[in-house]
């Protein structure tokens, strides 16, 4: 017999897991399996026209193994306690997670995919790897409702202190506390490829070393080589640009 908690519970996940209309408040008619997939496969550049059959048939044939893995957040009620969006806000953002992944998850090659799509002059991946990794909290491979909705509620409407240590988690590549040289310059790499060798201004050849010293120069307070969250916390807080970047996405949605 379940428990009131569990009922609850499970009555929660189906709200959520139930599409959502925003204007009317009203679920409407549930699209097919067919449909959802066709969405989430126009998503893949590997499915779309031009594609070789054989990709395009193997995509379809996964369609049994995609909708054998169904995972189900946990209730609506937790999720409002755990982060600083609405119901609503939570069950148009499922709606919108839902269509881009029918599963319920998403692997780190999907995420790297879809990611791909927003910056087509250059190459993503790697800092779409970073990305995911500091979505995949339970370092677990993939990235449930969760993840995604908990790290997004720190974005875009967290306290200055959470975004600044969320951006310190996503520099330290290797969660051992500090970030190295090495880390940033991976990720500054990462982030001049992702925008492409065509941008305006161009870049010089220089552009991610010179910009690993300057972060260095004034985040490294005792000159010992690594940045702790400390010293990171203290110089950004005292830094009115950055500053005025972590508000840049206060009323996204």
């Amino acid at each position: 017999m379940k428990s009131r908690s569990q009922e609850q519970s499970l009555s929660d996940s189906r709200e959520l897991d139930r599409s959502y209309d925003p204007l009317t408040g009203n679920p409407p008619s549930k699209p097919t399996k067919k449909t959802i997939k066709q969405r989430f496969l126009k998503l893949l550049p590997c499915c779309r026209s031009g594609s070789s059959p054989s990709v395009n048939q193997r995509s379809i044939a996964d369609d049994g193994e995609l909708s054998t893995v169904c995972y189900r957040p946990e209730g609506i009620d937790r999720l409002v306690e755990q982060t600083n969006f609405s119901k609503k806000e939570l069950k148009v953002l499922y709606r919108g997670f839902k269509n881009e992944c029918p599963s319920g998850v998403v692997n780190e090659e999907t995420f790297k995919n879809i990611y791909s799509q927003f910056f087509p002059q250059g190459d993503s991946s790697m800092y779409a790897h970073f990305l995911f990794e500091a979505f995949d909290t339970q370092n677990n491979g993939t990235v449930n409702f969760e993840d995604f909705v908990v790290s997004l509620s720190i974005i875009l409407r967290g306290s200055i202190t959470d975004k600044l240590n969320w951006a310190f988690n996503l520099y330290d590549l290797n969660k051992d506390g500090c970030i190295t040289r090495e880390e940033m310059t991976d990720i500054m790499h990462s982030i001049y490829d992702m925008m492409g060798k065509y941008t305006y201004p161009n870049m010089k050849d220089s552009a991610a070393k010179d910009h690993v010293d300057s972060f260095f120069q004034k985040m490294d307070r005792n000159n010992d080589g690594v940045v702790t969250i400390e010293e990171f916390l203290e110089t950004c807080q005292k830094d009115d640009n950055i500053m005025q970047s972590m508000h840049m996405f206060d009323n996204v949605i």
